[in-house]
């Protein structure tokens, strides 16, 4: 192998949309793995909402990328040289790669460590469906939303990786699910193949007027992957003792001032509701419990999952900024060339 290592690293943070103006490219030599550590050359890159977040300088569950730092992902790839006894040259490994061929990376490195990759299971989908994204709708389905058979479940970011899970999940334990999306190919997806009983198309429709028309017992578990008028229209709707799970807000995470929360909380009050967010680290110590109940689901057809995979290095700051235009269908995954 050539002793060079392409970086993709965080030049300047981003003020409004995320671009490749906020990257830098750089070529660097491979680095060298110390005792208990492997060297690991990525295969596949995950783009995921959150990393916008990891650009900016300010509190989160996370430290910030530092500028002229590899920008972080998570990754798929095969162990070039291992110094660790459970790890041998050839095996697949999920681990927190960044934006560069080549990672030295710890089984107890913080924030991802190293994870190999069950036999037989394809390479992008520890990234997707048995990824983050999978185990954060299995987590914040189950555990905060406490899906009931019969209840109605809306879900927003609907044909995303983490929400088309979440309303799965939802269907699989009796529920009726109607999911929010943007354009006709991903609602017909979510009709068709991942079965939700209705869809509301954002780009097309009225979605408060289409969720008390859908849901007109109101709406008993709301997973939101968008905040912003998408909950407030959800907000709206609610059944007694609802839940409303707080995934993620993208539709505000390019925004370059504070932006208005929604106007109708005392619904909460009202309706003896119950809104709550979680960030999924807090439940990777269960994988174990998650995974073979969501390799079952994908096993007997119960569970699709779709993946937007590009192609080539040069195109990782690219790929990235998909997630903010709705150009993704499923996952968005990059395979380095």
């Amino acid at each position: 192998m050539a002793n060079v290592n392409r970086q993709w690293v965080l030049a300047k943070r981003p003020h409004g949309n995320v671009s490749k103006a906020n990257f830098e490219y750089r070529e660097g030599r491979i680095p060298k793995p110390k005792d208990g550590q492997l060297l690991v050359r990525n295969l596949y890159l995950s783009f995921d909402p959150t990393q916008r977040g990891w650009m900016e300088d300010r509190p989160s569950y996370l430290p910030p990328v530092k500028i002229g730092e590899v920008m972080r992902a998570s990754s798929v790839g095969e162990v070039v040289v291992s110094n660790h006894p459970d790890f041998a040259p050839g095996d697949k490994v999920m681990t927190g790669g960044g934006w560069q061929d080549y990672c030295v990376a710890s089984p107890t490195g913080a924030p991802f460590g190293v994870n190999k990759l069950p036999a037989g299971v394809p390479l992008t989908m520890p990234l997707s469906v048995l990824g983050v994204t999978g185990l954060t709708a299995y987590w914040g389905m189950l555990d905060l939303g406490q899906p009931k058979a019969g209840d109605t479940v809306l879900v927003s970011g609907a044909a995303g990786a983490t929400g088309s899970v979440a309303g799965q999940i939802a269907r699989i334990k009796g529920c009726r699910v109607v999911g929010i999306a943007g354009g006709a190919e991903k609602c017909k997806w979510l009709k068709k193949d991942a079965r939700f009983d209705a869809v509301i198309d954002y780009k097309s429709e009225d979605v408060d007027a289409r969720i008390g028309k859908l849901c007109p017992k109101g709406v008993d578990v709301f997973f939101d992957n968008v905040g912003g008028d998408i909950l407030e229209a959800a907000l709206n709707h609610l059944a007694m003792r609802a839940r409303v799970v707080l995934c993620g807000g993208i539709s505000s995470y390019n925004a370059t001032k504070p932006v208005p929360g929604p106007a109708n909380l005392m619904n909460l009050v009202i309706m003896r509701a119950r809104m709550e967010g979680f960030i999924v680290i807090d439940y990777m110590n269960r994988t174990h419990i998650a995974m073979p109940e969501l390799l079952g689901w994908i096993s007997s057809g119960d569970l699709v999952y779709q993946e937007d995979i590009q192609e080539g290095f040069k195109n990782i700051p690219a790929t990235l900024t998909r997630l903010f235009t709705g150009k993704n269908i499923g996952k968005q995954l990059l395979k380095i060339d």
